[in-house]
């Protein structure tokens, strides 16, 4: 009798503490399951917020790519352009050193030692221009740019077409291709041929 009640006893405590070991196992399974909905949201946030971390990097560094480029044109800008003032300044020492040659007689340079100083300075000075790329602009007899001369009058002329520079009285310049200073010129009417406003 003894015996038979102590294996029931036995068997009923068995029981009980499978089903104690179920119930303390229930919470935390509960648990890990909610830790893993958390991990699954916070996952995504964490993806977003490094795609958006991603895409402000390389915005960040177009910037920099476009800003790289522009300083690059500015130094080289500045290394073309930069003595632009400077050529302005001389170029009128180069139009009365042209000038003194020409006023005077021809057999009177090679012999004077004045004007053979004068001819010598104003090799070096157009040697010097075109080390900088500066380019003379000498239209005489050819069609009238208004980009590159500075028409200063109108002449009859029936021997050339209309338009054309009849007379450069003053050389123009440009730098590294930029105008620097239009030729001034004077250009053909056409020989008396009637415009289309003169014929209306």
């Amino acid at each position: 009798m003894t015996t038979e009640n102590q294996t029931v006893d036995q068997g009923a405590g068995e029981g009980q503490s499978e089903e104690l070991l179920q119930q303390e196992s229930q919470p935390e399974q509960q648990g890990a399951a909610d830790e893993t909905v958390d991990g699954t949201e916070g996952g995504g946030e964490a993806a977003e917020e490094i795609a958006a971390l991603k895409e402000q990097l390389l915005r960040v560094h177009a910037d920099m790519q476009n800003l790289r480029r522009r300083m690059e044109k500015d130094v080289e800008a500045a290394h073309k352009f930069g003595q632009e003032k400077l050529i302005k300044e001389l170029l009128p020492v180069m139009d009365n050193l042209e000038r003194a040659l020409e006023a005077a007689p021809q057999e009177e340079r090679d012999s004077n030692p004045v004007l053979e100083g004068v001819n010598m300075t104003l090799g070096l000075f157009t040697s010097a221009l075109n080390k900088s790329d500066v380019q003379a602009i000498n239209p005489e007899g050819e069609p009238f740019d208004p980009q590159l001369h500075q028409a200063m009058s109108m002449v009859d002329n029936p021997e050339v077409e209309p338009n054309t520079v009849i007379a450069v009285m003053q050389k123009g310049y440009t730098l590294s291709g930029r105008l620097v200073r239009p030729a001034m010129v004077m250009v053909s009417k056409g020989g008396g041929q009637k415009t289309i406003d003169e014929q209306a």
